[in-house]
């Protein structure tokens, strides 16, 4: 089956680019001597873990089902790390996971028998206390108040009050970032340093978490392989990288057909895909994704000065492979979806062409953190997931039905 002959809605994996991600992840593996690890919250496309553990060490959980996915799925490296775990997760947990990563001292003190027991190795997430992050504050685990990491205060109080509370403990986790560059993750680093530097020595592995968005054009990969160079050297200890993005980014779509206009003030394509449903980080975030011949009006003054009211249209200039203002026709439209949601809004794009009930759409960069967050609001049918072969042949991996919704309830 072909690209154009999906039933829509539908995620369309795009495994060519998926291989493009892991070659580079690879290579960063490669060069150091890190383990790098799927960090499956972002992207849990089972099918294509074998695909995947070609190239880098393993899988990392937030989750007791996620952990059990990574086991069965890929069987390399499988790490874990939740706020808290119950006795039962940890039951199994121990059996299935080689590093467990506790959220507190509270935590490590009530399960680190199980995992020495086990022969587990585990560790502490600390919090630096150092946040990078701008615009996206709901992902930041440094912000004040953070139920993320140990503190130093009160790491030091707890070694105070029970000097050996750490015994056995080989590996100290930190996860500052969202979707940023390497320079953050070099200055949060001398954070780190200057706050646990004292517990780095004696450890045997440092991870660095996630967050890092290794295969996107613009990032440095030299100064990542010179953070984890110095570490692994400094402290003689294995470091871990996990990211989620970076595997999938720019490796999935999801494409939708327009399923009526609206019109009161400003035209509103009605399509057969959800933000609330099959995207929810436009929501959350929020953010407006990428479409596929479509401009987005909020990049238009970011990118090119133009005031956001003023309707003018962009093509894509293949030869140069830029926008630049469309030489015929204004159509600007609001795309939404038939959920009951009056918010359910993807957002505002400006095309070169008019756009008419029956055509089809595709947002882009869609393989990360959608499957594994829709949901069946309103009762809308979840999406197939494809599979793209390098060749562009699809086939349908998972289709969604009644009983799918029905089993949710």
């Amino acid at each position: 089956m072909r690209f154009d002959e999906l039933k829509t809605p539908a995620y369309v994996i795009d495994e060519k680019m998926l291989i493009h991600n892991l070659e580079i992840l690879h290579k960063v593996e490669e060069d150091t001597g890190c383990h790098i690890l799927l960090a499956q919250k972002a992207f849990s496309a089972y099918a294509e873990y074998p695909l995947i553990g070609k190239y880098i060490s393993g899988t990392t959980a937030s989750g007791i089902y996620e952990a059990r996915l990574g086991a069965e799925c890929m069987g390399k490296e499988n790490h874990v790390f939740a706020p808290a775990f119950t006795d039962e997760d940890m039951d199994e947990l121990v059996n299935i996971c080689d590093h467990v990563v506790f959220n507190s001292v509270s935590q490590l003190k009530k399960h680190k028998a199980r995992c020495i027991e086990a022969g587990v190795s585990f560790g502490l997430r600390v919090n630096p206390e150092f946040s990078t992050q701008g615009d996206h504050a709901i992902y930041d685990p440094c912000a004040p108040g953070s139920r993320l990491g140990v503190t130093l205060k009160n790491l030091k109080a707890a070694l105070k009050e029970e000097p050996d509370v750490l015994s056995g403990m080989e590996g100290i986790h930190f996860h500052t970032l969202c979707e940023q560059n390497s320079d953050d993750l070099e200055a949060t680093l001398k954070a780190v340093e200057e706050r646990f530097g004292f517990l780095m020595k004696d450890m045997k592995w440092v991870n660095f978490g996630g967050g890092h968005h290794i295969t996107r054009e613009d990032y440095d990969i030299e100064t990542l392989e010179k953070c984890i160079s110095h570490v692994k050297n400094k402290y003689d200890v294995q470091v871990y990288v996990e990211p989620g993005e970076a595997v999938a980014l720019n490796a999935g779509y999801l494409v939708t057909t327009v399923l009526d206009k609206v019109e009161n003030g400003i035209t509103t394509l009605i399509l057969d895909a959800s933000a609330a449903c099959h995207m929810p980080d436009v929501l959350e975030m929020p953010y407006t994704p990428p479409l596929r011949g479509g401009l987005k009006i909020s990049d238009m003054e970011d990118e090119y000065g133009i005031d956001k009211d003023i309707e003018i249209d962009f093509d894509m200039d293949v030869k140069e492979g830029i926008w630049k203002p469309a030489k015929n026709g204004r159509y600007r439209y609001r795309l939404s979806s038939y959920t009951c949601l009056a918010g359910d809004i993807i957002g505002d794009y400006q095309f070169s062409r008019e756009i008419n009930v029956g055509d089809r759409l595709v947002f882009e960069d869609m393989a990360i953190y959608s499957m594994v967050k829709n949901n069946t609001f309103n009762g809308i049918p979840l999406p197939d997931i494809v599979i793209m072969d390098s060749d562009g042949e699809c086939k349908v991996w998972k289709h969604f039905g009644y009983e799918d919704f029905k089993g949710r309830l």
